[in-house]
């Protein structure tokens, strides 16, 4: 069974094709994962190969809602290592997720921040990024990305997609720059991405897995568009990132009338002929026939199984004894 096999990470060796995607459980103390975090992730861990975890925000004012883990500061760093050990112990491996949710950010008191001037939800307004922000932002997830190593991470994952800061900058429908950042090419709307990429490779080493999860496309009249998805990932690879993770763009994780498993598919397939990194894929499996299915079609490397696992703990275990 393909889904049985191996696969090599950079220096790492994932010991099956099951993955436990980001979903956050708004269980986070403080910012830090406490016991009952941690042993909700010990059980997922038993038999999955690697587990995404939830998104933590790489600066106070990208936090996207309450009970979300930060990784804002140094003090939750030792929490986070008690979760990668609890991870660990059950042989499975672990990558952080960092975030800046930008215009949809959870109300901080602190200005929000866009790519273009957005009137956010609760009738604030999210000023458009300049020189200084971009290089906020930038250094927030490379010092966020150091914070994760320290913690005793696998990897990172930056996380570009579900209408989030960076999805923001990759969609035409909230990017209205007039500069290099701007909608008028893939070029201009990966470059945040790309330089929050190289910028993370050079602080982390050469052989510290950086992962990226892409919004790949809108699914919206204006948004992006599905085969922009394929140069836009090759250009992430060439940045240094080592594993495409493929989501939707502002339409979040489902895709609007998509009910067969793997439904984000027509983009993870194209993605995985264009780059030579490992692709992942979740939407929608909850049996390991599907996962074997779209593992056999090429759609990915690897598929993430979100609301099966997190309705069952065993979900993995039960998988590999079949």
């Amino acid at each position: 069974m393909l889904y049985r096999e191996t696969l090599k990470l950079k220096d790492l060796t994932l010991r099956n094709r099951i993955v436990m995607p980001p979903m956050a459980t708004n269980k986070a103390v403080d910012g830090a994962p406490g016991e009952a975090l941690i042993e909700y992730y010990r059980e997922r861990a038993k038999g999955t190969a690697l587990i995404v975890v939830e998104h933590a925000y790489v600066l106070p004012e990208g936090m996207a809602h309450a009970g979300q883990l930060s990784m804002a500061d140094d003090g939750a760093i030792g929490a986070y290592r008690a979760l990668t050990g609890a991870i660990h112990g059950e042989g499975c491996l672990a990558i952080a997720q960092l975030n800046h949710a930008g215009a949809a950010a959870r109300d901080t008191g602190l200005p929000a921040l866009a790519p273009s001037e957005t009137l956010r939800r609760d009738g604030t307004t999210a000023a458009a990024m300049g020189p200084e922000d971009l290089a906020r932002v930038r250094d927030g997830f490379v010092r966020a990305a150091l914070r994760a190593k320290a913690a005793g991470y696998d990897g990172v994952e930056i996380h570009g997609a579900h209408g989030y800061l960076l999805s923001q900058f990759y969609s035409p429908l909230t990017n209205r720059r007039g500069d290099a950042y701007g909608p008028q090419s893939i070029e201009n709307r990966t470059r945040l991405h790309r330089e929050i990429l190289r910028a993370v490779r050079e602080a982390v080493g050469e052989d510290y897995p950086v992962a990226i999860r892409f919004g790949a496309c809108d699914y919206a009249e204006g948004g992006s568009l599905p085969e922009e998805a394929a140069p836009a990932a090759r250009a992430f690879e060439e940045a240094g990132a080592d594993l495409i993770d493929v989501s939707g763009g502002l339409n979040g994780f489902t895709v609007p009338g998509r009910t067969e498993p793997g439904w984000f598919r027509e983009l993870s397939a194209p993605i995985r002929a264009a780059v030579s990194i490992p692709v992942l894929l979740t939407g929608g499996v909850t049996a390991p026939q599907e996962m074997e299915r779209l593992l056999a079609e090429g759609a990915a490397d690897l598929i993430g199984v979100g609301r099966a696992m997190l309705k069952d703990a065993a979900w993995s275990r039960r998988a590999l004894a079949e």
